[in-house]
Protein backbone atom coordinates (compact mmCIF):
# COMPACT_ATOMS: atom_id res chain seq x y z
CA UNK A 1 0.00 0.00 0.00
CA UNK A 2 2.83 2.43 0.80
CA UNK A 3 4.28 1.98 -2.69
CA UNK A 4 0.91 2.86 -4.16
CA UNK A 5 0.58 5.92 -1.94
CA UNK A 6 4.07 7.06 -2.86
CA UNK A 7 3.44 6.63 -6.58
CA UNK A 8 0.13 8.50 -6.45
CA UNK A 9 1.72 11.33 -4.43
CA UNK A 10 4.27 11.86 -7.22
CA UNK A 11 1.61 12.76 -9.78
CA UNK A 12 -1.53 13.86 -7.94
CA UNK A 13 -2.33 17.48 -7.18
CA UNK A 14 -3.54 18.71 -3.80
CA UNK A 15 -7.31 18.25 -3.64
CA UNK A 16 -7.98 21.99 -3.75
CA UNK A 17 -5.77 22.52 -6.80
CA UNK A 18 -7.00 19.95 -9.28
CA UNK A 19 -9.89 17.98 -10.74
CA UNK A 20 -10.98 14.91 -8.82
CA UNK A 21 -10.64 11.53 -10.53
CA UNK A 22 -13.05 8.90 -9.21
CA UNK A 23 -12.96 5.13 -9.20
CA UNK A 24 -15.67 3.94 -11.63
CA UNK A 25 -16.23 0.84 -9.51
CA UNK A 26 -16.92 2.65 -6.24
CA UNK A 27 -17.35 6.34 -7.01
CA UNK A 28 -14.63 7.11 -4.46
CA UNK A 29 -11.96 9.69 -5.15
CA UNK A 30 -8.70 8.28 -6.48
CA UNK A 31 -6.84 11.58 -6.48
CA UNK A 32 -6.76 14.99 -8.10
CA UNK A 33 -5.07 15.90 -11.36
CA UNK A 34 -3.70 19.28 -12.36
CA UNK A 35 -5.49 20.63 -15.39
CA UNK A 36 -2.62 21.93 -17.45
CA UNK A 37 -3.07 24.69 -19.99
CA UNK A 38 -2.08 25.40 -23.57
CA UNK A 39 0.74 27.50 -22.12
CA UNK A 40 2.02 24.42 -20.28
CA UNK A 41 1.84 22.48 -23.53
CA UNK A 42 3.77 25.17 -25.39
CA UNK A 43 6.53 25.01 -22.79
CA UNK A 44 6.65 21.21 -22.98
CA UNK A 45 6.91 21.22 -26.77
CA UNK A 46 9.64 23.86 -26.71
CA UNK A 47 11.64 21.82 -24.19
CA UNK A 48 11.11 18.62 -26.19
CA UNK A 49 12.27 20.33 -29.37
CA UNK A 50 15.41 21.58 -27.63
CA UNK A 51 16.17 18.14 -26.16
CA UNK A 52 15.59 16.16 -29.35
CA UNK A 53 18.93 16.65 -31.19
CA UNK A 54 20.95 15.36 -28.24
CA UNK A 55 18.61 12.40 -27.78
CA UNK A 56 18.93 11.47 -31.46
CA UNK A 57 22.69 11.93 -31.30
CA UNK A 58 23.00 9.26 -28.61
CA UNK A 59 22.53 6.69 -31.36
CA UNK A 60 20.50 3.52 -31.46
CA UNK A 61 22.70 1.47 -29.14
CA UNK A 62 22.56 3.96 -26.26
CA UNK A 63 18.83 4.58 -26.67
CA UNK A 64 18.23 0.82 -26.64
CA UNK A 65 20.22 0.55 -23.43
CA UNK A 66 18.20 3.31 -21.79
CA UNK A 67 14.85 1.92 -22.95
CA UNK A 68 15.68 -1.48 -21.49
CA UNK A 69 16.56 0.25 -18.23
CA UNK A 70 13.18 1.99 -18.39
CA UNK A 71 11.50 -1.41 -18.78
CA UNK A 72 13.31 -2.59 -15.64
CA UNK A 73 12.00 0.41 -13.70
CA UNK A 74 8.44 -0.30 -14.85
CA UNK A 75 8.74 -3.90 -13.71
CA UNK A 76 10.07 -2.75 -10.33
CA UNK A 77 6.96 -0.62 -9.76
CA UNK A 78 4.46 -2.79 -11.60
CA UNK A 79 2.18 -3.57 -8.66
CA UNK A 80 1.47 0.00 -7.47
CA UNK A 81 1.10 1.09 -11.09
CA UNK A 82 -1.43 -1.71 -11.71
CA UNK A 83 -3.34 -0.72 -8.59
CA UNK A 84 -3.55 2.90 -9.70
CA UNK A 85 -4.67 1.79 -13.14
CA UNK A 86 -7.35 -0.46 -11.64
CA UNK A 87 -8.67 2.29 -9.38
CA UNK A 88 -8.72 4.90 -12.12
CA UNK A 89 -9.82 2.90 -15.17
CA UNK A 90 -11.90 0.27 -13.36
CA UNK A 91 -10.35 -2.85 -14.87
CA UNK A 92 -9.58 -5.64 -12.40
CA UNK A 93 -6.06 -6.46 -11.31
CA UNK A 94 -6.39 -10.05 -12.53
CA UNK A 95 -7.27 -11.59 -15.87
CA UNK A 96 -6.27 -9.77 -19.06
CA UNK A 97 -6.54 -6.47 -17.23
CA UNK A 98 -4.42 -4.15 -15.05
CA UNK A 99 -1.43 -6.36 -14.23
CA UNK A 100 -1.53 -7.68 -17.79
CA UNK A 101 -1.50 -4.11 -19.16
CA UNK A 102 1.43 -2.99 -17.03
CA UNK A 103 3.35 -6.12 -17.97
CA UNK A 104 2.62 -5.42 -21.62
CA UNK A 105 4.21 -1.97 -21.24
CA UNK A 106 7.61 -3.30 -20.26
CA UNK A 107 7.39 -6.25 -22.67
CA UNK A 108 6.50 -3.97 -25.58
CA UNK A 109 9.27 -1.57 -24.66
CA UNK A 110 11.85 -4.36 -24.69
CA UNK A 111 10.53 -5.75 -27.98
CA UNK A 112 10.63 -2.31 -29.59
CA UNK A 113 14.14 -1.72 -28.31
CA UNK A 114 15.22 -5.03 -29.84
CA UNK A 115 13.67 -4.36 -33.25
CA UNK A 116 16.30 -3.74 -35.92
CA UNK A 117 15.78 -1.29 -38.77
CA UNK A 118 18.80 -1.56 -41.03
CA UNK A 119 19.66 0.70 -43.99
CA UNK A 120 18.37 -0.89 -47.19
CA UNK A 121 20.20 -0.90 -50.49
CA UNK A 122 17.40 -0.24 -52.98
CA UNK A 123 19.53 0.19 -56.13
CA UNK A 124 23.01 -1.13 -56.83
CA UNK A 125 23.33 -1.62 -60.57
CA UNK A 126 26.91 -0.52 -61.13
CA UNK A 127 25.88 3.03 -61.92
CA UNK A 128 23.67 3.96 -59.00
CA UNK A 129 24.01 3.01 -55.36
CA UNK A 130 20.93 4.14 -53.45
CA UNK A 131 20.53 3.40 -49.75
CA UNK A 132 17.27 3.97 -47.88
CA UNK A 133 17.74 5.05 -44.27
CA UNK A 134 15.43 6.34 -41.56
CA UNK A 135 16.05 9.35 -39.31
CA UNK A 136 14.20 10.85 -36.36
CA UNK A 137 11.32 13.17 -37.17
CA UNK A 138 11.64 15.51 -34.19
CA UNK A 139 8.83 15.94 -31.67
CA UNK A 140 6.02 13.37 -31.64
CA UNK A 141 2.66 14.29 -30.17
CA UNK A 142 0.80 11.34 -28.66
CA UNK A 143 -2.88 11.51 -27.73
CA UNK A 144 -4.12 8.49 -25.84
CA UNK A 145 -7.45 6.86 -24.92
CA UNK A 146 -9.01 5.88 -21.59
CA UNK A 147 -9.56 2.17 -22.24
CA UNK A 148 -5.94 0.94 -22.35
CA UNK A 149 -4.20 4.16 -21.29
CA UNK A 150 -0.82 2.66 -20.40
CA UNK A 151 -0.45 0.01 -23.07
CA UNK A 152 -1.60 2.19 -25.96
CA UNK A 153 0.46 5.04 -24.57
CA UNK A 154 3.48 2.74 -24.70
CA UNK A 155 2.64 1.77 -28.28
CA UNK A 156 3.02 5.46 -29.08
CA UNK A 157 6.01 6.29 -26.87
CA UNK A 158 8.25 3.25 -27.35
CA UNK A 159 8.86 3.40 -31.13
CA UNK A 160 9.04 7.19 -31.10
CA UNK A 161 11.77 7.21 -28.45
CA UNK A 162 13.55 4.28 -30.04
CA UNK A 163 13.98 6.19 -33.31
CA UNK A 164 15.37 9.31 -31.61
CA UNK A 165 12.25 11.45 -31.32
CA UNK A 166 11.15 13.24 -28.21
CA UNK A 167 7.54 12.77 -27.11
CA UNK A 168 4.83 14.94 -25.60
CA UNK A 169 1.89 12.77 -24.57
CA UNK A 170 -1.58 13.95 -23.62
CA UNK A 171 -3.54 11.30 -21.70
CA UNK A 172 -7.31 11.02 -21.73
CA UNK A 173 -8.99 13.28 -19.20
CA UNK A 174 -10.69 10.14 -17.82
CA UNK A 175 -7.45 8.32 -16.97
CA UNK A 176 -4.64 10.86 -16.56
CA UNK A 177 -3.12 9.74 -13.25
CA UNK A 178 -1.93 6.32 -14.37
CA UNK A 179 -0.30 7.77 -17.50
CA UNK A 180 1.35 10.53 -15.47
CA UNK A 181 2.64 7.83 -13.12
CA UNK A 182 4.01 5.72 -15.97
CA UNK A 183 5.79 8.73 -17.48
CA UNK A 184 7.17 9.63 -14.06
CA UNK A 185 8.66 6.14 -13.75
CA UNK A 186 10.12 6.31 -17.25
CA UNK A 187 11.68 9.68 -16.48
CA UNK A 188 13.69 8.14 -13.65
CA UNK A 189 15.91 6.89 -16.49
CA UNK A 190 15.39 9.14 -19.51
CA UNK A 191 17.22 12.47 -19.96
CA UNK A 192 15.21 15.62 -19.12
CA UNK A 193 12.45 16.70 -21.54
CA UNK A 194 12.79 13.64 -23.78
CA UNK A 195 9.35 12.50 -22.57
CA UNK A 196 6.70 14.80 -21.11
CA UNK A 197 3.07 14.22 -20.18
CA UNK A 198 0.66 17.13 -20.27
CA UNK A 199 -2.80 16.56 -18.83
CA UNK A 200 -5.47 18.90 -20.11
CA UNK A 201 -8.71 19.38 -21.99
CA UNK A 202 -9.60 19.14 -25.68
CA UNK A 203 -8.08 22.55 -26.34
CA UNK A 204 -4.72 21.15 -25.26
CA UNK A 205 -5.16 18.11 -27.51
CA UNK A 206 -6.17 20.26 -30.47
CA UNK A 207 -3.14 22.49 -30.04
CA UNK A 208 -0.85 19.47 -29.82
CA UNK A 209 -2.20 18.22 -33.15
CA UNK A 210 -1.74 21.54 -34.94
CA UNK A 211 1.49 22.77 -33.33
CA UNK A 212 4.12 23.82 -35.89
CA UNK A 213 6.90 22.11 -33.92
CA UNK A 214 5.15 18.73 -33.80
CA UNK A 215 6.30 16.54 -36.67
CA UNK A 216 4.13 13.50 -36.01
CA UNK A 217 0.80 12.91 -34.27
CA UNK A 218 -0.24 9.49 -32.99
CA UNK A 219 -3.86 9.21 -31.93
CA UNK A 220 -6.09 6.41 -30.70
CA UNK A 221 -9.76 7.22 -30.29
CA UNK A 222 -12.99 7.81 -32.13
CA UNK A 223 -13.33 8.30 -35.87
CA UNK A 224 -14.96 11.69 -35.29
CA UNK A 225 -12.02 12.91 -33.21
CA UNK A 226 -9.62 11.48 -35.78
CA UNK A 227 -11.23 13.54 -38.51
CA UNK A 228 -10.72 16.67 -36.40
CA UNK A 229 -7.05 15.80 -35.93
CA UNK A 230 -6.66 15.43 -39.69
CA UNK A 231 -8.06 18.96 -40.09
CA UNK A 232 -5.77 20.34 -37.37
CA UNK A 233 -2.69 18.69 -38.86
CA UNK A 234 -3.21 20.54 -42.14
CA UNK A 235 -1.59 23.54 -40.46
CA UNK A 236 1.72 21.82 -39.75
CA UNK A 237 1.62 18.92 -42.26
CA UNK A 238 2.39 16.56 -39.41
CA UNK A 239 2.55 12.89 -40.29
CA UNK A 240 -0.30 10.91 -38.74
CA UNK A 241 -0.93 7.47 -37.30
CA UNK A 242 -4.63 7.16 -36.52
CA UNK A 243 -6.12 4.10 -34.82
CA UNK A 244 -9.80 4.98 -34.85
CA UNK A 245 -13.13 3.35 -34.12
CA UNK A 246 -13.80 -0.29 -34.82
CA UNK A 247 -16.92 -2.39 -35.17
CA UNK A 248 -15.19 -5.71 -35.69
CA UNK A 249 -17.17 -8.58 -37.15
CA UNK A 250 -16.65 -12.24 -36.41
CA UNK A 251 -17.95 -14.96 -38.73
CA UNK A 252 -18.50 -18.49 -37.40
CA UNK A 253 -18.46 -20.91 -40.32
CA UNK A 254 -20.54 -24.10 -40.47
CA UNK A 255 -18.90 -27.21 -39.06
CA UNK A 256 -17.20 -25.32 -36.23
CA UNK A 257 -17.29 -26.83 -32.73
CA UNK A 258 -19.07 -24.25 -30.50
CA UNK A 259 -17.48 -25.52 -27.28
CA UNK A 260 -13.99 -25.37 -28.78
CA UNK A 261 -14.28 -21.68 -29.65
CA UNK A 262 -16.53 -20.38 -26.87
CA UNK A 263 -13.86 -19.05 -24.48
CA UNK A 264 -11.84 -17.39 -27.23
CA UNK A 265 -15.04 -15.85 -28.57
CA UNK A 266 -15.85 -14.54 -25.12
CA UNK A 267 -12.51 -12.84 -24.55
CA UNK A 268 -12.44 -11.59 -28.12
CA UNK A 269 -15.62 -9.68 -27.36
CA UNK A 270 -15.30 -8.88 -23.68
CA UNK A 271 -11.65 -8.24 -22.86
CA UNK A 272 -11.59 -5.08 -20.72
CA UNK A 273 -15.37 -5.54 -20.35
CA UNK A 274 -15.78 -4.90 -24.08
CA UNK A 275 -14.01 -1.54 -23.97
CA UNK A 276 -11.41 -2.28 -26.64
CA UNK A 277 -11.14 -0.80 -30.13
CA UNK A 278 -10.37 -4.13 -31.78
CA UNK A 279 -12.84 -6.20 -29.77
CA UNK A 280 -15.35 -8.49 -31.44
CA UNK A 281 -18.46 -6.31 -31.63
CA UNK A 282 -20.87 -8.20 -33.90
CA UNK A 283 -21.00 -11.96 -34.33
CA UNK A 284 -22.38 -13.69 -37.42
CA UNK A 285 -23.16 -17.38 -36.83
CA UNK A 286 -24.29 -19.96 -39.39
CA UNK A 287 -27.81 -21.17 -38.69
CA UNK A 288 -26.67 -24.82 -38.49
CA UNK A 289 -24.85 -24.09 -35.20
CA UNK A 290 -26.52 -20.83 -34.18
CA UNK A 291 -28.21 -21.98 -30.96
CA UNK A 292 -25.22 -24.13 -29.96
CA UNK A 293 -22.82 -21.17 -30.21
CA UNK A 294 -25.20 -19.00 -28.20
CA UNK A 295 -25.46 -21.65 -25.48
CA UNK A 296 -21.70 -22.14 -25.33
CA UNK A 297 -21.07 -18.40 -25.07
CA UNK A 298 -23.68 -18.07 -22.35
CA UNK A 299 -21.99 -20.83 -20.38
CA UNK A 300 -18.66 -19.01 -20.45
CA UNK A 301 -20.21 -15.63 -19.64
CA UNK A 302 -21.99 -16.89 -16.56
CA UNK A 303 -18.73 -18.15 -15.06
CA UNK A 304 -16.85 -14.83 -15.29
CA UNK A 305 -16.94 -12.80 -12.05
CA UNK A 306 -17.56 -9.05 -12.28
CA UNK A 307 -16.98 -6.45 -9.59
CA UNK A 308 -14.49 -4.12 -7.93
CA UNK A 309 -11.14 -4.46 -9.67
CA UNK A 310 -9.19 -4.67 -6.42
CA UNK A 311 -10.99 -7.90 -5.54
CA UNK A 312 -8.59 -10.59 -6.75
CA UNK A 313 -11.47 -12.86 -7.78
CA UNK A 314 -12.87 -10.53 -10.44
CA UNK A 315 -11.93 -10.48 -14.11
CA UNK A 316 -14.59 -8.02 -15.36
CA UNK A 317 -15.09 -4.47 -14.17
CA UNK A 318 -17.41 -1.50 -14.66
CA UNK A 319 -17.92 0.65 -17.71
CA UNK A 320 -15.29 3.36 -17.25
CA UNK A 321 -17.49 6.45 -17.43
CA UNK A 322 -21.14 7.52 -17.37
CA UNK A 323 -21.17 8.68 -21.00
CA UNK A 324 -20.10 5.25 -22.25
CA UNK A 325 -22.41 3.48 -19.80
CA UNK A 326 -25.36 5.40 -21.23
CA UNK A 327 -24.36 4.47 -24.79
CA UNK A 328 -24.25 0.77 -23.93
CA UNK A 329 -27.49 0.88 -21.97
CA UNK A 330 -29.29 2.80 -24.71
CA UNK A 331 -28.20 0.40 -27.45
CA UNK A 332 -29.31 -2.62 -25.41
CA UNK A 333 -32.71 -1.09 -24.69
CA UNK A 334 -33.13 -0.32 -28.37
CA UNK A 335 -32.17 -3.89 -29.31
CA UNK A 336 -34.76 -5.26 -26.88
CA UNK A 337 -37.42 -3.00 -28.36
CA UNK A 338 -36.64 -4.42 -31.81
CA UNK A 339 -37.25 -7.98 -30.68
CA UNK A 340 -33.70 -8.89 -29.73
CA UNK A 341 -33.59 -12.01 -27.55
CA UNK A 342 -31.66 -11.41 -24.34
CA UNK A 343 -29.58 -14.50 -23.61
CA UNK A 344 -27.89 -13.09 -20.53
CA UNK A 345 -27.63 -9.66 -18.95
CA UNK A 346 -29.73 -6.92 -20.51
CA UNK A 347 -30.08 -4.51 -17.58
CA UNK A 348 -27.72 -2.50 -15.40
CA UNK A 349 -26.11 -4.41 -12.53
CA UNK A 350 -27.01 -1.78 -9.95
CA UNK A 351 -26.26 -4.17 -7.11
CA UNK A 352 -22.56 -3.89 -8.02
CA UNK A 353 -22.41 -0.13 -8.50
CA UNK A 354 -23.61 2.75 -10.63
CA UNK A 355 -21.45 2.01 -13.69
CA UNK A 356 -21.64 -1.78 -13.80
CA UNK A 357 -23.35 -3.39 -16.77
CA UNK A 358 -23.34 -7.19 -16.99
CA UNK A 359 -22.13 -9.21 -19.93
CA UNK A 360 -25.04 -9.03 -22.33
CA UNK A 361 -25.66 -11.38 -25.25
CA UNK A 362 -28.54 -10.44 -27.56
CA UNK A 363 -29.56 -12.83 -30.31
CA UNK A 364 -31.85 -12.56 -33.32
CA UNK A 365 -30.69 -9.11 -34.41
CA UNK A 366 -29.99 -8.04 -37.97
CA UNK A 367 -27.94 -5.58 -39.96
CA UNK A 368 -29.38 -2.11 -39.57
CA UNK A 369 -30.15 -2.51 -35.87
CA UNK A 370 -28.15 0.13 -33.96
CA UNK A 371 -26.48 -2.43 -31.67
CA UNK A 372 -25.13 -4.10 -34.81
CA UNK A 373 -24.25 -1.02 -36.85
CA UNK A 374 -22.95 1.29 -34.11
CA UNK A 375 -19.86 0.65 -32.01
CA UNK A 376 -21.12 -0.16 -28.51
CA UNK A 377 -17.66 -0.19 -26.87
CA UNK A 378 -18.92 -2.09 -23.88
CA UNK A 379 -20.19 -5.43 -22.54
CA UNK A 380 -22.96 -6.12 -25.08
CA UNK A 381 -22.63 -8.43 -28.09
CA UNK A 382 -25.22 -8.74 -30.88
CA UNK A 383 -25.48 -12.20 -32.47
CA UNK A 384 -26.79 -12.42 -36.03
CA UNK A 385 -27.92 -15.55 -37.85
CA UNK A 386 -26.86 -16.19 -41.45
CA UNK A 387 -27.35 -19.07 -43.88
CA UNK A 388 -25.08 -18.07 -46.80
CA UNK A 389 -21.39 -17.32 -46.21
CA UNK A 390 -21.51 -14.75 -49.01
CA UNK A 391 -24.12 -12.82 -47.04
CA UNK A 392 -21.98 -12.93 -43.88
CA UNK A 393 -18.97 -11.58 -45.77
CA UNK A 394 -21.08 -8.79 -47.26
CA UNK A 395 -22.42 -7.91 -43.81
CA UNK A 396 -18.95 -7.90 -42.25
CA UNK A 397 -17.74 -5.54 -44.99
CA UNK A 398 -20.86 -3.42 -44.99
CA UNK A 399 -19.90 -0.80 -42.40
CA UNK A 400 -17.40 2.05 -42.67
CA UNK A 401 -15.08 0.61 -40.02
CA UNK A 402 -12.27 -1.78 -40.86
CA UNK A 403 -10.01 -2.24 -37.85
CA UNK A 404 -10.19 -5.98 -37.25
CA UNK A 405 -12.28 -9.06 -38.01
CA UNK A 406 -12.19 -12.77 -37.32
CA UNK A 407 -13.15 -16.09 -38.89
CA UNK A 408 -13.96 -19.15 -36.79
CA UNK A 409 -13.68 -22.55 -38.41
CA UNK A 410 -12.29 -26.06 -38.09
CA UNK A 411 -11.17 -25.80 -41.73
CA UNK A 412 -7.99 -23.66 -41.95
CA UNK A 413 -8.13 -23.40 -45.74
CA UNK A 414 -11.72 -22.18 -45.80
CA UNK A 415 -11.03 -19.80 -42.93
CA UNK A 416 -8.13 -18.18 -44.80
CA UNK A 417 -10.19 -17.88 -47.96
CA UNK A 418 -12.89 -15.99 -46.09
CA UNK A 419 -10.34 -13.94 -44.13
CA UNK A 420 -8.71 -12.71 -47.34
CA UNK A 421 -12.04 -11.23 -48.46
CA UNK A 422 -12.68 -9.21 -45.30
CA UNK A 423 -12.03 -5.46 -45.34
CA UNK A 424 -10.02 -5.10 -42.15
CA UNK A 425 -6.46 -4.25 -41.23
CA UNK A 426 -6.09 -7.48 -39.23
CA UNK A 427 -8.09 -10.70 -39.53
CA UNK A 428 -7.69 -13.36 -36.87
CA UNK A 429 -8.58 -17.03 -37.25
CA UNK A 430 -10.15 -18.77 -34.23
CA UNK A 431 -9.25 -15.85 -31.99
CA UNK A 432 -9.88 -12.13 -31.96
CA UNK A 433 -7.95 -9.06 -30.88
CA UNK A 434 -4.54 -10.50 -30.04
CA UNK A 435 -1.57 -8.32 -30.98
CA UNK A 436 2.15 -9.04 -31.24
CA UNK A 437 4.95 -6.47 -31.09
CA UNK A 438 6.40 -7.68 -34.39
CA UNK A 439 3.10 -7.95 -36.34
CA UNK A 440 2.07 -4.62 -37.93
CA UNK A 441 -1.31 -3.34 -36.76
CA UNK A 442 -3.57 -0.68 -38.25
CA UNK A 443 -6.99 -0.08 -39.72
CA UNK A 444 -8.56 0.59 -43.09
CA UNK A 445 -11.54 2.67 -44.19
CA UNK A 446 -12.85 4.84 -41.30
CA UNK A 447 -10.77 2.95 -38.74
CA UNK A 448 -7.78 5.09 -39.63
CA UNK A 449 -4.44 4.65 -41.30
CA UNK A 450 -0.79 4.10 -40.52
CA UNK A 451 0.88 1.03 -39.06
CA UNK A 452 2.15 0.37 -35.57
CA UNK A 453 4.47 -2.35 -34.18
CA UNK A 454 7.57 -4.03 -35.49
CA UNK A 455 9.74 -2.69 -38.27
CA UNK A 456 6.81 -0.94 -39.94
CA UNK A 457 6.03 0.82 -36.67
CA UNK A 458 9.58 2.16 -36.45
CA UNK A 459 9.36 3.41 -40.03
CA UNK A 460 6.13 5.25 -39.20
CA UNK A 461 7.86 7.44 -36.60
CA UNK A 462 10.86 8.26 -38.78
CA UNK A 463 11.54 10.19 -41.94
CA UNK A 464 12.95 8.19 -44.87
CA UNK A 465 16.10 9.46 -46.53
CA UNK A 466 17.70 8.06 -49.67
CA UNK A 467 21.44 8.55 -50.05
CA UNK A 468 22.70 8.23 -53.61
CA UNK A 469 26.39 7.79 -54.28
Amino acid sequence: MSEYVDLLARVAAPANEGRTITDPATGEAVGSVREQSVADLEAAIAAAKAAQPAWAALGHAKRIELLNAVADRIDAQAEPLAELLSREQGKPLNGPNARFEVGACSAWLRATAATVLEPEVVVNDGQTNAVLTYKALGVVGAIGPWNWPLMIGMWQMAPSLRMGNTVVIKPSSNTPLSVLALVSIMNEVLPPHVLTAVSGNREVGSRLAEHPDVAKVMFTGSTAAGREIIKSSANNLARLTLELGGNDAGIVLPGTDPQAIAENLFWGAFINTGQTCAALKRLYVHDSIYEEVIAALKGVAEKMPMGNGLDEANVLGPVQNKKQFDIVSGLVEDAKSRGGRVITGGAAATELGELFYPITLIADLKDGDPLVDEEQFGPALPIIRYSDVEDAIASANGLEQGLGASVWSADPKQAREVAARLEAGTVWINSHGGVHPMAPFGGVKASGYGLEFGVEGLKSVAVPQVING
